[in-house]
């Protein structure tokens, strides 16, 4: 019991594996605007949202990854979002079918609040807009 106590104690885990305000973007598991009012959520609760998604690695299916920049494109033009930090990189996943290693594009976009971002909410909030979200 002692050394399970004793591994238990130290494990560590990436300080990136797992953060708070990361959203998993998918395209196919829910709707755009699913994902719009969570990042809202995100920077009401935190400052910042994380948005975070994989390409799919075949040319006949939409990436995640066009949905990830939609998103951040939908809040910045609303004046709810400013860039932070856009990052890129390749990633290696499994593919169980085949047993092998496949490489995968993989984007990750640091949203911050704007200075009026409170004031926009609240002016949504007044009209009944709900999450405060135009669909143009």
């Amino acid at each position: 019991m002692e050394q399970i106590t004793e591994g238990v104690n130290n494990l560590s885990v990436a300080a990136d594996s797992f953060k708070e305000n990361r959203i998993l973007v998918s395209n196919t598991k829910k709707p755009l605007f699913f994902y719009v009012n969570l990042a809202k959520r995100y920077m009401q609760q935190y400052d910042e949202a994380e948005l975070s998604a994989l390409g799919m690695g075949t040319v006949s299916l939409p990436s995640a990854i066009a949905t990830v920049v939609t998103i951040a494109e939908i809040l910045k033009n609303n004046g709810l979002a400013v860039e932070k930090k856009i990052m890129t990189s390749m990633v290696d996943v499994k593919d169980e079918a085949r047993g092998r290693l496949l490489q995968k594009a993989r984007i990750e976009i640091l949203l911050g609040k704007t200075e009026n971002f409170d004031e926009l909410m609240a002016a949504a909030t007044q009209r009944g807009d709900g999450d405060g979200e135009e669909q143009s």
